[in-house]
């Protein structure tokens, strides 16, 4: 049975993975087309979800949006798991006054309300931001905020390997530290970066939901998960065409299907 779920949760997000990637081929339209003779049109054979208040077909923008969302928070994951690696390595170099103020700037990080830090950049930005500018602040943003909570797991671990018997009788031997660490540290760390960066996937995905529904996410013309979201602040709406639940529906089979994956593959393990 949990091989059958995990079959289908790759093919599943496999599927979406391919419908973002070739967004251009399986979207009807382009997403920012307008069919202004057609606003807020119910479901037909040329609009199968309908159209919004511009007239823009809401298939086309949903595809493309799972474009966005689907495969930059991979991106930004990427980056997050990166910065914390270059600062365990720096931290995990033997010098005490690094180790402390790497450890100090964890610390802070963590601390710190980030969610304010979008409302600030977003107010500075002019309203009609580039939607290329505003990819690159949400989940740029993101990845650099969100290397402390690997980095600090990263930090304990290394700590712990710096004083096992077999790394001190590295050190020993006279193996200069970054060797150490690429040869020897490296090989245990590289299975936690991997589970980090996992585990970074849905939550960027649910963070750029949330920033759309705040305004603070990628901006208009280009559609993502979050800002399409914010249709359903009008229940009103949502009644007279249900498919506008399909972002959040889509969002929630994509939630679900990474999370199966994490509790099979450590059994297959």
């Amino acid at each position: 049975m949990k091989r059958a779920i995990h079959t289908a949760a790759v093919v599943f997000l496999s599927l979406v993975v391919l419908c973002a990637l070739f967004a251009p081929a399986v979207a009807p339209h382009s997403y920012d087309r307008q069919f202004r003779e057609s606003p807020n049109a119910a479901s037909s054979r040329e609009f199968p979800m309908g159209t919004d208040d511009l007239g823009r077909d809401r298939l086309s923008r949903l595809v493309y949006a799972t474009r966005v969302s689907i495969l930059l928070a991979p991106a930004a994951a990427l980056v997050s798991v990166l910065v914390a690696l270059v600062m365990c390595a720096l931290s995990g170099a033997r010098s005490p006054v690094a180790d402390a103020a790497i450890g100090g700037f964890t610390t802070l990080s963590l601390s710190l309300p980030w969610i304010f830090l979008f409302i600030i950049l977003r107010a500075l930005l002019p309203l009609n931001t580039r939607p290329g500018t505003s990819i690159l602040l949400t989940f740029g943003l993101m990845g650099i905020a969100g290397w402390a909570w690997p980095a600090r797991i990263f930090r304990a671990t290394i700590r712990q390997m710096l004083e096992s018997g077999w790394l001190l009788a590295a050190r020993a031997s006279g193996i200069p530290p970054a060797r150490i660490l690429l040869v020897h540290v490296w090989p245990h760390l590289r299975d936690i970066a991997i589970a980090q960066f996992r585990v970074l996937i849905p939550t960027y995905i649910l963070s750029e939901a949330s920033l759309g529904l705040l305004g603070l996410g990628v901006a208009e013309p280009l559609p993502s998960w979050g800002n399409l979201l914010t249709e359903l602040q009008h229940p009103g709406r949502v009644q007279e065409n249900p498919w506008l639940l399909a972002p959040l529906v889509l969002l929630m089979l994509v939630m679900i299907a990474l999370e199966t994956l994490q509790p099979v593959r450590e059994v297959a393990s």
